[in-house]
């Protein structure tokens, strides 16, 4: 999916405070009030709050957030209704979003003032991303596209109960009314979904029922006589392909209960985001403590990814960074973890000019909110070290200590810790329903899914049920970091941790954490001088100098599993024995699921991963687009070998 940066909207306010589009020659809401319109056309036009009671969850689509009037007002709907769904979903795409400020004049006399202050606060980025927000205790899931919706609507995997098609008069905004849009309503549209619309335009109405939409005309808003309600009603409903994202899921008719094998970051990750979308989990770890391997490391960074190609690598990266540092940030101001916030600096390199780096965000339109460069006087200032090269400043990063945020996550309603337990087979039984067993063949625990979570040993389980199908490219990393004692003589501590190649932070004791090597297949679980030795030395590239015989011994040695490609592995296990061309064309295991391959970006990934996977368990909407979600498909590595299989046949003939 091509990203271009985006420019935000340009907003007018009238004598009475009424927000313009100059651009579009429109005005954002009628004047009788934003709250109102929106509760007679969207909420009213879509039978809400009705539709969304007894249910689960409920998922709204907008195809033109604006000002978020729309949302507000459902988001209040919602929490006024004491027989609400347990959780609500709402996407919306815009191609000119607000400024935080121009959002803060808009909403400064709010008829919903908290409401708006708690979307203020959680304002994204003006990034070319999907950016996903957890707003009133996570109980309703904000995902906000900033683009073109010709551009998003193919890539979104939801299923939505409710479409809002919002946005100016289809005379002044017409791409925003066109086929293009319209034609995806139907692939994306649940079962029994409704639209609503102020507009009754012809082209408005021809263009839902190509989609398969049944359309009436209704009494409109304020000065529009009319306006256009629809329900899904197609003649012929597609089938998904067997491998499909949203086909995946759990059957909804079994048990909401999952099994989380692992309970390190991704196993941790994968429970506080199936146990927040109301799964009962139970989280199975064969040590007698969580975080007990590479996750028990006493601190580790989170930040963002500048890359020239911008290609998938560089916007997943981006999307968890985006999502870490909105998790993140509450649980360290309150306490809940340590760590610290404010901030972290990557050097660019000694060739790289500022000039040139300010071109790149220029093209990739990433806003100084995500990243800044810095001269190396600037990055010195902030840093407190002598740093001799540019730097980004990523003002969102920092640094936490995984053990406790593993901790923090498992200690949330819903979730079941075992400690001491070790999985060493897996059987589906008749139902569906997938059981976990010990050494002897007797069952641990029992539940409708099951997520892999387990870093390398997850193949270990998967072996048995694949068969001779090929596993994973999974390659095991050893790394060594290194623990510098608060009380050596002369050491600098950098005020903010400080990455470029190693890497280096300030914990709460004032010692400092410094690392790592990173040694494929090495299974030595002893410190080393040597790599001790190297950890130290790249330490001078950040403006540290210590002497290496002096120190004694001291860090921590721990195991990465990683992709060939260097992305992580999430989603449903593919069946053994299937090929197919594309991955969305091949069948899964039901119920199996996957999380691994963290490799050293565990602290940075978790939040997206964990997300990624109760989309996948509980059938979307997921948190990225289609595209990258293909990109970290466990099932990417058998559409690679058959597409491989052709031309090797060819050569051995």
């Amino acid at each position: 999916m091509k990203r271009f940066p985006i420019a935000p909207a340009r907003i007018e306010f009238d004598a009475q405070g009424v927000p313009h589009a100059p651009d579009f020659g429109d005005v954002y809401h009628a004047r009788a009030g934003a709250q109102a319109q929106a509760r007679h056309v969207f909420l009213q036009g879509n039978g809400l709050p009705q539709r969304w009671q007894g249910r689960t969850r409920f998922v709204i689509l907008e195809t033109g957030f604006g000002l978020g009037n729309n949302f507000l007002a459902t988001w209040e709907a919602w929490r006024a209704d004491a027989q609400r769904c347990g959780r609500l979903h709402y996407v919306a795409i815009d191609l000119h979003p607000p400024r935080l400020e121009d959002l803060r004049r808009a909403h400064a006399a709010s008829a919903l003032p908290e409401l708006a202050a708690e979307l203020m606060a959680a304002w994204p980025p003006l990034s070319p991303d999907l950016h996903t927000l957890h707003l009133d205790g996570g109980r309703v899931v904000l995902q906000l596209a900033w683009g073109d919706a010709t551009q998003w609507l193919p890539q979104l995997l939801v299923e939505a109960d409710a479409f809002y098609l919002d946005g100016f008069a289809p005379a002044r905004n017409e791409a925003l009314w066109s086929a293009q849009v319209f034609k995806p309503l139907g692939r994306l549209a649940a079962p029994g979904a409704t639209a609503a619309t102020w507009s009754v335009a012809r082209p408005v109405r021809d263009g839902l029922r190509s989609a398969g939409f049944e359309v009436e005309r209704a009494p409109g808003f304020d000065s529009k006589r009319e306006m256009t309600r629809a329900r899904y009603a197609p003649v012929f409903v597609p089938r998904r392909a067997a491998g499909h994202p949203l086909s995946a899921r759990v059957d909804s008719e079994a048990p909401r209960t999952a099994l989380v094998i692992g309970a390190g970051l991704a196993g941790a990750a994968c429970a506080q985001a199936l146990a927040a979308a109301g799964w009962h989990c139970t989280v199975l770890e064969r040590h007698a403590e969580p975080a007990s391997e590479t996750s028990g490391n006493r601190g580790g960074l989170f930040h963002g990814v500048v890359n020239g190609q911008d290609g998938p690598h560089a916007r997943f990266n981006r999307a968890a960074a985006l999502l870490a540092q909105r998790t993140y940030a509450p649980l360290i101001h309150g306490g809940h973890i340590p760590g610290q916030l404010g901030g972290l600096l990557r050097l660019a390199g000694a060739d790289a000019s500022l000039e040139a780096m300010h071109a790149l965000l220029a093209t990739q339109g990433l806003p100084a909110d995500y990243v800044q460069p810095l001269t190396p006087e600037a990055a010195s200032e902030r840093s407190g070290l002598p740093l001799r090269e540019p730097a980004w400043l990523y003002p969102g990063g920092g640094w936490l200590q995984p053990g406790a945020l593993v901790r923090h996550w498992l200690n949330r309603p819903g979730i079941a810790l075992r400690t001491g337990v070790e999985v060493k087979a897996l059987c589906q039984r008749e139902g569906g329903a997938w059981s976990a067993l010990d050494a002897v063949g007797q069952k641990i625990s029992q539940a409708s899914a099951v997520v892999l979570a387990n870093a390398g040993q997850a193949c270990t389980l998967l072996r048995p049920l694949l068969g001779d199908a090929p596993t994973w490219p999974l390659g095991l990393q050893r790394g060594q970091v290194t623990l510098v004692p608060a009380d050596t003589p002369g050491l600098r501590r950098p005020r903010l941790p400080v990455a470029g190649g190693g890497y280096a932070l300030t914990l709460q004791d004032d010692s400092l954490v410094c690392g790592a090597t990173a040694s494929l297949q090495d299974l030595d679980p002893a410190l080393r001088a040597e790599d001790q030795a190297f950890n130290l030395q790249r330490l001078r590239r950040l403006g540290i100098e210590l002497a290496t015989q002096a120190l004694p011994l001291a860090g921590r040695v721990g195991w990465r599993t990683l992709a060939d490609d260097r992305l992580p592995v999430v989603g449903a296990v593919p069946q053994p024995g299937a090929s197919a061309q594309r991955v969305r064309e091949l069948p899964r295991m039901p119920g199996l699921f996957v999380c691994t391959a963290l490799a050293s970006r565990g602290i940075g990934w978790a939040p997206l991963l964990g997300e990624l996977i109760a989309a996948w368990v509980g059938g979307g909407p997921f948190p990225l687009e289609a595209e990258l979600v293909e990109a970290v498909d466990p099932a990417r590595f058998g559409v690679r070998r058959a597409r491989k299989a052709p031309a090797e046949t060819d050569d051995g003939a």
